[in-house]
């Protein structure tokens, strides 16, 4: 078998002649940070999925701990996320001192498993529990309305981890497309556009949100805690007449700020995500079809899927992984589960509490999914897994 002559990676960015035009043009302009082009970005990517607002932040993972301070997690709070997602879905909650529950999945979706959250919720007393951060993953959605419908049963908040799915959605009780981080089901919900995600900003997040009190609470957590706004300031007037200067810090906040020139690229970025979600569907179809009735078993497939992985389960995992990699494919692992990292076995998780999570584990393999990737790199991977698996 010849080898491929071009790496072959599971996810890459895709960089073009705008993207770069983008940059270079705010390379050139007055403001590198705390620009225009931040606010533009939010205002495209709101509309993009629905949300009445938008916060563009340093990365994913400052999104969820921004989230969590927004929603007063402490010491006392108790949240439940999946423990298939990458560990900043559960770590947001440890970064405030919060308690880290997790729920199995669902064998056929890879999901956190609704049933398995509401048995966990009703095995205590209401209020016991805060939070549910639900995550989409690998692009494939949650049903967002169920989750609502749950999280008010049980006086719990909902963030919801759509660093996979953005234009990805799922059909809500009267047949309407839901898409995800629209707001119309949670509490505030989290991008990444980190480079293998849909929208590459090199590094970078945002928090999407129909709740202006939430909206205006992360504004100011994302910088420093600092406001500018003199209606909300609480020193004595004769403090604050002194000139545009000045400033209040009234929370302890963090420096969570996107640059301009990421958030250009990932406006140039965001005006071909639909281009990009109809070739990583495209993608998805042509696996689809050549490992069915395989010896490796492919994900769910349906119209809302935004294929951020395209996760396939096989019964030898590590001789394949280690095969694709001779032929410089390089698939990967999503994820390890969260319980089993030695951080999360102090507070007393360990191997056997969630085994449909663990089953996942030991057979999924991620293949290379990207719109960049070409018909023929695609038919490559293809043919060196089928003349494995045969």
């Amino acid at each position: 078998m010849q080898i491929s002559t071009k790496a072959i990676p599971y996810g890459r960015q895709t960089i073009t002649d705008a993207d770069i035009e983008a940059v270079v043009a705010i390379l050139k302009s007055d403001y590198l940070t705390q620009g225009p082009s931040i606010a533009q970005f939010e205002e495209k990517f709101a509309n993009y999925v629905g949300a009445k607002y938008a916060i563009a932040l340093a990365n994913g993972t400052a999104a969820l701990h921004l989230c969590a301070m927004a929603l007063d997690v402490n010491e006392t709070t108790r949240v439940i996320t999946s423990p298939i997602t990458f560990a900043a879905s559960a770590n947001c909650v440890r970064y405030c001192g919060g308690e880290v529950h997790f729920a199995d999945i669902n064998p056929a979706t890879f999901l956190l498993d609704i049933n398995k959250v509401r048995a966990l919720l009703s095995s205590k007393p209401k209020g016991y529990f805060k939070g549910i951060i639900p995550v989409h993953f690998a692009g494939n959605t949650v049903d967002m309305e169920a989750y609502r419908a749950l999280a008010s049963e049980y006086d719990c908040w909902i963030i919801e981890d759509a660093c996979h799915a953005p234009g990805g959605y799922f059909v809500d009780s009267k047949n309407v497309q839901q898409h995800c981080g629209n707001g119309n089901f949670a509490d505030l919900a989290i991008f990444s556009f980190h480079p293998v995600k849909h929208i590459a900003t090199g590094e970078g997040g945002m928090i999407t949100t129909n709740s202006k009190r939430l909206y205006d609470k992360i504004n100011v957590l994302r910088t420093h805690g600092i406001t500018k706004d003199a209606t909300k300031f609480t020193n004595n007037p004769a403090d604050v007449t002194q000139g545009g200067w000045y400033y209040e810090m009234q929370e302890l906040g963090y420096n969570y700020r996107l640059t301009d020139f990421q958030a250009a690229l990932g406006t140039s970025q965001l005006a071909r995500a639909n281009e990009g979600l109809a070739r990583r569907r495209e993608i998805a179809a042509r696996y689809d079809a050549a490992f069915a009735n395989t010896k490796v078993t492919t994900p769910l497939s349906y119209h809302g899927n935004a294929y951020h992985l395209y996760v396939i389960q096989t019964n030898d995992r590590l001789g394949l992984y280690n095969h694709l990699k001779t032929q410089n494919i390089f698939a990967q692992v999503h994820y390890v589960p969260v319980h089993l990292m030695p951080y999360y076995a102090q507070f007393g998780h360990k191997k056997g509490d969630y085994p449909l999570a663990e089953a996942y584990y030991d057979k999924c393999l991620s293949l290379p999914m990207y719109p960049a990737l070409s018909n023929e790199e695609q038919d490559f991977v293809i043919d060196t897994i089928l003349k494995y698996i045969n």
